[in-house]
C-alpha cells in the first residue's frame, strides 16, 4: 500500500473510515482468516515439545530407524512453508479490500461515507 504516499491525509476522518462498512468488513475477513490459521500453527508448534517430553509415542519407528519425532519435526517446516504460501495469497485480497478503501476515500474528498 506504498502508493498513498503522496495522499493528503489530513483530509481524510479516519475515524469515520475506521466506522465505514467496508472498512469493517476488511476486519472481520482478517479476523475469520488470521486467527484460526494463528491458533493452529501454535498448537501444532507447541504440539512436538509437548509430546516429545511427556509420551514416548513419537520415539516409535514410523520408516525403518526413522522415528515419528522426525516426521512430526519435518512437517513442521512443511506446515510453516504452506501457511507463508495460504498467507501470501490470502494477503492480496486483503490489499485489494485496502487500496478500494483508499481510492473510495479520495473520490469522496475524504469523507467516509
Amino acid at each position: 500500500m506504498s502508493d498513498n504516499v503522496g495522499y493528503n491525509t489530513q483530509t481524510i476522518d479516519f475515524e469515520k473510515v475506521e466506522q465505514s462498512g467496508q472498512f469493517q468488513t476488511l476486519m472481520h475477513d482478517r479476523k475469520k482468516f488470521i486467527i484460526p490459521y494463528t491458533i493452529f500453527f501454535l498448537i501444532f508448534y507447541f504440539l512436538l515439545p509437548i509430546l516429545t517430553s511427556y509420551t514416548t509415542f513419537l520415539n516409535t519407528p514410523a520408516f525403518g530407524d526413522i522415528s515419528w519425532v522426525w516426521v512430526f519435526a519435518f512437517a513442521q517446516f512443511v506446515m510453516t512453508w504452506v501457511l507463508c504460501t495460504i498467507y501470501v495469497k490470502k494477503a492480496s485480497s486483503f490489499d485489494k479490500q485496502a487500496n478500494d478503501i483508499i481510492e473510495k476515500q479520495i473520490k469522496n474528498g475524504g469523507k467516509a461515507s
